[in-house]
């Protein structure tokens, strides 16, 4: 069977690579220059399947208004003149209630954990080096109130089979002693033993490069034009090189058995024009990343720091430090001060 996958991130590479070893013929299609330039570039670095509570919940709406007014915010809501961005909203506001909760957990977990067992054995069977560290992640709260709410998404997450535990400030800073630094600040934490961390860009690059090895063949420079639908079915993909030396140039056709949409939060726009009406819209995360000075006093186990709402992960000889959700439709402007 011959596959068009639209899209070299984690996901489409992913897709790709498991496509070609069950003996199919594939095509990439992607309009960056390379592998994992855009949603897989620079994200938080956590393989959490214990972290995995969705954000809609029953205390959501009141901390959205909230959070609002504070632009330091973990979510930023930017009210656009876009219908999808309201209609998206409702079905937010929709499942943040105890039985979609509870219902979006199991399944969230579900997911989680059979993503996990893929991840390790694609990495067992091909070597893949990704800064990978199996070191756990640990959330810690800097006030009582947090602390003791931890508690019941410990028994929660317990319930769905995942084994996090809540642990005191001391039993976590022998976890991770470079916490000790700020540990007069901690009141306790969660920690998770079988989560890990790693560079989802290396990861990616490395997969496509073996990917090509095996023979999928890779369009990079390529934007995606539109869909062909002929009956109930996509026919055909038009795309075309976006290097400025390709101006003029016809679009190009690709013809399929099957089509991949794998193109993040542009997914949803163009399945819209085919009739495929997906419920996702973009959200833009932030993220800095820090050369270490001082090796032996950074920390290994990737992190959750309740307080500030920014995850924290080691990533070779960098620190990764991510947090903030912004959305406000497909502008890409950064909110700088």
């Amino acid at each position: 069977m011959k596959t068009i996958v639209l899209g070299a991130g984690i996901i489409g590479i992913s897709t790709a690579w498991h496509l070609r070893e069950r003996g199919h013929e594939v095509i990439v299609v992607e309009r960056q220059p390379g592998a994992a330039l855009e949603t897989s570039f620079a994200n938080a670095g956590q393989i959490s399947v214990s972290y995995c509570e969705p954000w809609a919940n029953r205390e959501a709406p009141l901390k959205a208004l909230k959070w609002m007014l504070d632009k330091e915010a973990p979510l930023l809501f930017r009210p656009q003149l876009d219908w999808q961005q309201w209609r998206w909203g409702l079905k937010f506001l929709a499942q943040c209630n105890d039985a979609a909760f509870e219902r979006n957990v199991q399944q969230l977990v579900a997911l989680g954990a059979y993503s996990h067992r893929a991840l390790k054995e694609l990495v067992c069977s091909t070597g893949i080096e990704y800064h990978r560290l199996e070191r756990g992640i640990a959330h810690f709260y800097a006030d009582q109130k947090s602390f003791d709410d931890a508690g019941l998404a410990v028994e929660l997450m317990r319930k769905h089979g995942v084994q996090r535990r809540l642990v005191t400030r001391d039993e976590l800073l022998k976890i991770e002693p470079a916490f000790r630094a700020y540990g007069d600040r901690i009141v306790g934490g969660t920690y998770t033993s079988t989560d890990e961390s790693g560079d989802a860009r290396a990861f990616t690059e490395q997969l496509a490069e073996r990917c090509a090895a095996r023979g999928v063949q890779f369009l990079y420079g390529h934007d995606v034009l539109r869909l062909n639908k002929v009956g109930g079915a996509i026919e055909s993909v038009a795309v075309r090189a976006n290097e400025p030396s390709a101006v003029g140039q016809k679009d190009q056709i690709l013809q399929g058995d099957a089509i991949v949409v794998a193109c993040g939060a542009y997914s949803a726009p163009l399945l819209r024009n085919v009739g495929v009406d997906l419920p996702i819209y973009p959200g833009k995360g932030y993220s800095a990343t820090f050369p270490i000075l001082r090796p032996e006093a950074d920390p290994t186990v990737s992190a959750l720091d309740d307080g500030r709402k920014i995850a924290i992960s080691r990533l070779g000889n960098q620190l990764r430090v991510a947090g903030t959700i912004e959305l406000g439709g497909f502008d890409l402007a950064l909110d700088t001060p």
